[in-house]
C-alpha cells in the first residue's frame, strides 16, 4: 500500500476523532455540563454495573491513576460511589449514584443525537458495519502488536560483550 495512502488515513481518523470529541463535548457540557471523559465512564458504569477501576482503565485503554482521578471528580460530584469488592479487599467497585443515573441517562440521549446527526445522517447503515469492522480489526491488530513488543521487553536480550584489550589499559 502506498505510504501517503496510510498517512492520509491516518490524518482522517485522527482528524475525524477530534471533530467528533469536540462536538459531542461540546453538547454535553452546554446542557449538561459533563465532559465527555466522564460521560463515558459514567455510560460503562450504566451499561456495566460494578466495574473496578482496573476494569474502567482497560476499557478506555488509559492508567489506572488517571481513570481514578476520573472517578474521584465524579465521586466528589455525587454521581458514583466506591464500595468495597467483595471478592477483593485491595480493590473497590464503582457504582452508579441515583444521581449519577438520572444524569447519564438525559446525557446519553444527547450522545446518541449526535452521533446520528454526525454520523448516522451522513453514512448508509450498512456502511457504519463495515467501517466499524474494519475499526475493529485495526483495534484489534494495534494490541497484539503491542502486547508482542511489551512481551519481548520482558525477554532477556543477549547482550555482546566489547571484546577484551590485550595488555594493560593505556594511560
Amino acid at each position: 500500500m502506498a505510504d501517503a495512502d496510510l498517512k492520509q488515513l491516518y490524518r482522517e481518523l485522527v482528524s475525524l476523532e477530534i471533530e467528533l470529541w469536540d462536538g459531542i463535548e461540546g453538547r454535553l457540557r452546554a446542557e449538561y455540563d459533563l465532559a465527555l471523559t466522564s460521560f463515558e465512564v459514567l455510560h460503562l458504569l450504566l451499561r456495566r454495573p460494578g466495574r473496578r477501576i482496573q476494569d474502567i482503565a482497560e476499557e478506555f485503554s488509559i492508567t489506572v491513576g488517571g481513570t481514578s482521578k476520573v472517578v474521584d471528580r465524579l465521586e466528589a460530584a455525587g454521581l458514583c460511589v466506591r464500595r468495597a469488592n467483595p471478592n477483593d479487599r485491595r480493590s473497590s467497585i464503582v457504582e452508579l449514584t441515583p444521581e449519577g443515573r438520572k444524569l447519564v441517562d438525559g446525557a446519553l440521549k444527547i450522545f446518541e443525537e449526535e452521533l446520528e446527526l454526525r454520523i448516522g445522517s451522513v453514512i448508509p447503515e450498512q456502511s457504519v458495519r463495515e467501517v466499524t469492522a474494519v475499526l475493529t480489526t485495526l483495534r484489534a491488530a494495534g494490541r497484539a502488536l503491542d502486547a508482542e513488543r511489551k512481551a519481548a521487553a520482558k525477554t532477556p536480550v543477549p547482550t555482546a560483550r566489547a571484546p577484551k584489550l590485550s595488555g594493560r589499559p593505556r594511560s
